[in-house]
C-alpha cells in the first residue's frame, strides 16, 4: 500500500514543466523559453531522464531557429534512450517509453525538413512510422499518425504500405 501511495505523489518538476507548457500554449513563447531554461539549469545535463526528455521536447517548440529546435529535440531523444518503463510508471498517467519515440522522431524529421536536410528527415520519418505501430488507438496515437502522414505527403513518401500511410489525417479535437 505504501508503495502505491509513493507512485501517486505528484512529481513537482513535471508539474512545473506542465505549468510552463500552459504558459507557452497561452501564447507567451519567450517567457516559456526563459522558464524552461531556468528549469533546465536546475535539472542539469545529468538529471532525471524523464524530466530532461519532457522539458527538452517542449523546449524545442519555443525556438524560432530550426537549429536550436533540432538541438533540443536531440536532447529529448537522448534522454528518452535513458528512460525505463519503470521510471515512467512512477509518473501518474505516463506513457510507455516506446510511445514517446514516434513523436520524438517525427519532431526530428520536421526539424530536418526546416533545415533543408531531406535525407535526415526521411530517416527520422521512417523511424517515426515504424515506432508508431506501438501507439494505442486513441486521440494521442491518432494525432501522431496524422502528423506522420502529413509529413510523408510533404516529403513525397509513400508510407508503410505504399498507399500513403494510415489514411486521411484526422482532425485534432
Amino acid at each position: 500500500m505504501a508503495e502505491r501511495q509513493e507512485q501517486t505523489v505528484p512529481d513537482a518538476v513535471m508539474t512545473r514543466i506542465g505549468q510552463v507548457v500552459m504558459l507557452h500554449h497561452a501564447g507567451d513563447r519567450e517567457e516559456a523559453r526563459h522558464r524552461f531554461l531556468d528549469l533546465w539549469a536546475e535539472i542539469g545535463e545529468d538529471g532525471d531522464p524523464l524530466h530532461r526528455c519532457t522539458l527538452a521536447h517542449y523546449m524545442a517548440d519555443t525556438h524560432d531557429d530550426p537549429s536550436d529546435e533540432l538541438a533540443w529535440d536531440l536532447r529529448a531523444l537522448t534522454a528518452a534512450e535513458e528512460l525505463t518503463d519503470d521510471r515512467l510508471a512512477e509518473h501518474e498517467g505516463a506513457l510507455a517509453v516506446r510511445a514517446l519515440y514516434p513523436s520524438l522522431h517525427l519532431n526530428l524529421a520536421a526539424d530536418y525538413v526546416k533545415l533543408g536536410r531531406s535525407d535526415a528527415a526521411r530517416t527520422h520519418l521512417r523511424r517515426a512510422r515504424g515506432a508508431a505501430q506501438t501507439l494505442a488507438d486513441d486521440t494521442y496515437g491518432d494525432g501522431v499518425r496524422a502528423a506522420i502522414h502529413r509529413l510523408e505527403l510533404r516529403l513525397g513518401e509513400d508510407g508503410p504500405s505504399g498507399t500513403g500511410g494510415w489514411g486521411p489525417p484526422r482532425q485534432r479535437p
